[in-house]
C-alpha cells in the first residue's frame, strides 16, 4: 500500500460494529490518520444518547457538519473516519464536496452478534438499548466496500485492503 493514501473512508455501521477497532487498524497499514466521529457529538447528544434516547434526523446534521469540515480539511493527506453514517441522507452531508475521495467502508453484522459485544462493552455513552433504533434506520449503503464483522480484526483489515486495491 502506498504511503499517505489520499482518500477520505467512512468506516461506517451501527454501534458497537468494530469502527474503532477496525478504522485504526486500516489507519496504521494506509499511514493515514483515524477519527473516532463520536469524539465530534455535542455534548447534548452524548447526554442524549447515555440516557437512552435516539438522537433525531435534526441532532444529527451538527455533527455530520462537523465531520464533512473535518474531511475536507483532510483531502490531500486522507483520513479513516469512523461514523455510524446510517442513512444516505447523511452520507450525502458526509461526502459534500469531497469530489471522488470519499471511500465507504461498511461493517456489517447481526443484530444479535452486534448486541453481544455491546453488552460486554464498557465506559461507552451510548448505550446498548439503542441499538435496535439504529438497526431500524439503517440504509445499507450500495456503493461501499461491505464486509462482515465476523472475522478477526486482523484478517477483516486484510479483507479490506484487498477490495481497497482491487477498486
Amino acid at each position: 500500500m502506498k504511503q499517505g493514501d489520499s482518500n477520505i473512508y467512512f468506516i461506517m455501521g451501527v454501534s458497537g460494529c468494530g469502527k474503532s477497532t477496525i478504522g485504526s487498524l486500516l489507519a496504521d497499514e494506509l499511514k493515514i490518520p483515524f477519527f473516532d466521529g463520536d469524539d465530534y457529538h455535542s455534548e447534548t447528544n452524548v447526554k442524549k444518547m447515555a440516557s437512552g434516547q435516539p438522537l433525531t434526523d435534526n441532532d444529527r446534521m451538527d455533527w455530520l457538519l462537523r465531520l464533512n469540515e473535518l474531511a475536507q480539511s483532510r483531502l490531500e493527506k486522507g483520513a479513516i473516519i469512523g461514523c455510524s453514517a446510517l442513512k444516505e441522507s447523511y452520507r450525502r452531508v458526509l461526502e459534500a464536496n469531497l469530489q471522488e475521495n470519499v471511500r465507504w467502508i461498511y461493517l456489517s453484522g447481526s443484530f444479535d452478534d452486534i448486541m453481544s459485544r455491546l453488552s460486554q462493552r464498557k465506559g461507552h455513552f451510548m448505550p446498548a438499548a439503542l441499538l435496535k433504533s439504529q438497526f431500524e434506520i439503517l440504509e445499507i449503503p450500495h456503493n461501499s466496500i461491505k464486509v462482515s464483522i465476523n472475522l478477526p480484526a486482523e484478517q477483516l483489515v486484510k479483507r479490506i485492503l484487498e477490495l481497497i486495491k482491487s477498486q
